[in-house]
């Protein structure tokens, strides 16, 4: 079946949807004025490539089920994909069990200004977090709810609430909890994963993103990218061609080599420009 012949699902990217046609704009638009900003091409940029579907229903408070009928209906098509790409009952969208301590160091960072002038924030988002202490609280001021990040982050053992000020504008928490929860097993740069994972050597470190969710595999290889040292080398290893990562590579000045000859994985060799 034609992909232009598949129905849009929950777990569709903004940007896969606008892709197609982007006229649906003005449907996701007409399900709320939320996303009006979806016309502003830099906004675009960044926004669209990092929500879902779902994600963004939730965002503007409408039901996800009428959005997504509604921009299959424009493109002439049925919703009727089978029920394992219906969204998981919730699973991103699980409430906080407790709210942001009170009383803790709060740590400031504004990220409004970048996401409206289309620059991606998620390197100092990661920065911000690598830097807080055991005790703070990073609040995160943003234009959109960042879903992305609540995966992102509750794997490094992090716990959120959102809250939202206007349709533009909310305020995140992120905090580690006094009772942490262990994240679950993933394979991160330096540590050895399955067997067709070479070992890290002095200058080389690999970096296995496969099975992963999007937009987790950026977010990994972004994060890794801040520690990489000059004249070193990250092997990112990939089921698919990242096309959205590689313009993101070129804008923080790195290079970057892609070996597909296997059916099995991609191989995306990092370096910075020398």
């Amino acid at each position: 079946m034609s992909s232009t012949n598949v129905p849009i699902g929950p777990r569709d990217k903004v940007s896969d949807v606008l892709a197609r046609d982007e006229s649906l704009i003005e449907i996701f638009v007409r399900a709320a004025p939320h996303f009006g900003k979806l016309r502003n091409r830099a906004m675009r940029r960044v926004m669209a490539r990092l929500v879902t579907v779902e994600q963004a229903a939730r965002t503007a408070s409408i039901p996800t089920e009428r959005l997504v009928r509604d921009l299959n209906a424009a493109l002439g098509l049925t919703e009727d994909r089978p029920s394992a790409e219906a969204p998981a009952s919730g699973a991103d969208a699980e409430p906080v069990g407790e709210r942001h301590p009170e009383g803790a160091p709060v740590v400031e960072l504004d990220v409004r200004d970048d996401l409206r002038r289309g620059r991606e924030p998620f390197s100092r988002i990661m920065s911000a977090v690598a830097a807080l202490r055991d005790d703070e609280v990073l609040h995160l001021r943003a234009i959109f709810e960042p879903a992305p990040l609540f995966t992102v982050l509750g794997k490094r053992g992090f716990a959120h609430e959102s809250t939202p000020h206007a349709a533009d504008d909310w305020s995140v928490w992120f905090w580690r909890p006094s009772t942490p929860v262990a994240p679950p097993t993933v394979v991160e740069p330096g540590i050895a994963g399955p067997d067709d994972v070479p070992a890290d050597d002095e200058t080389t470190r690999y970096l296995d993103v496969r099975g992963l969710n999007p937009p987790e595999p950026m977010m990994r290889t972004l994060a890794a990218l801040e520690t990489l040292a000059p004249g070193h080398t990250l092997v990112q290893l990939n089921s698919r061609v990242p096309q959205f990562l590689l313009p993101m590579l070129s804008e923080r000045g790195f290079t970057w080599e892609i070996d597909d000859s296997r059916q099995d994985r991609v191989l995306v060799r990092i370096s910075h420009n020398s």
